[in-house]
C-alpha cells in the first residue's frame, strides 16, 4: 500500500494570539516522543501509523495518543486510506514555530534589556 499525499494545510488565523499559538504548539512538543513522531515524519514526508508504530519503542496506543496531540495541535495531519491513516507533517507550521519562537528575542525599540 502506497501512502497518498496529505491535503494542503489550512491557513492561520490571523486572530490568534501569538502568545497563545506558540503556548499550544510548544505543549504539544512537550514529550520526547512526539519530538520523535515529528521528526520522523519530517524524514519520510509521509507514511502510515503502522510505521510510525514500528519506529518508536512504544505500545500503539500510546503512539496514537501522540499522533492525536500532534494532530489537534496542527503539527500533523492525517487521512484515511481504506483501513489505514496515512500521515504527514506540516512543514509550514513547524516553520511556524521557529518563526514565533523568535519573536521571544525581539525587544520593542527603547526596551531596556
Amino acid at each position: 500500500m502506497t501512502p497518498r499525499a496529505c491535503p494542503p494545510t489550512p491557513p492561520v488565523d490571523p486572530a490568534t494570539d501569538p502568545d497563545e499559538e506558540l503556548s499550544r504548539l510548544a505543549a504539544a512538543l512537550g514529550h520526547p516522543a512526539r519530538i520523535r513522531i515529528l521528526r520522523f515524519l519530517l524524514e519520510r514526508r509521509e507514511c502510515f501509523a503502522g510505521a510510525i508504530v514500528d519506529h518508536l519503542p512504544l505500545a500503539q496506543s500510546t503512539v496514537s495518543q501522540h499522533l492525536k496531540v500532534l494532530r489537534e495541535a496542527g503539527l500533523i495531519r492525517g487521512e484515511v486510506d481504506g483501513l489505514h491513516i496515512c500521515y504527514c507533517a506540516d512543514e509550514e507550521r513547524v516553520h511556524r514555530i521557529g518563526e514565533l519562537l523568535q519573536t521571544l528575542n525581539a525587544v520593542p525599540a527603547g526596551s531596556e534589556r
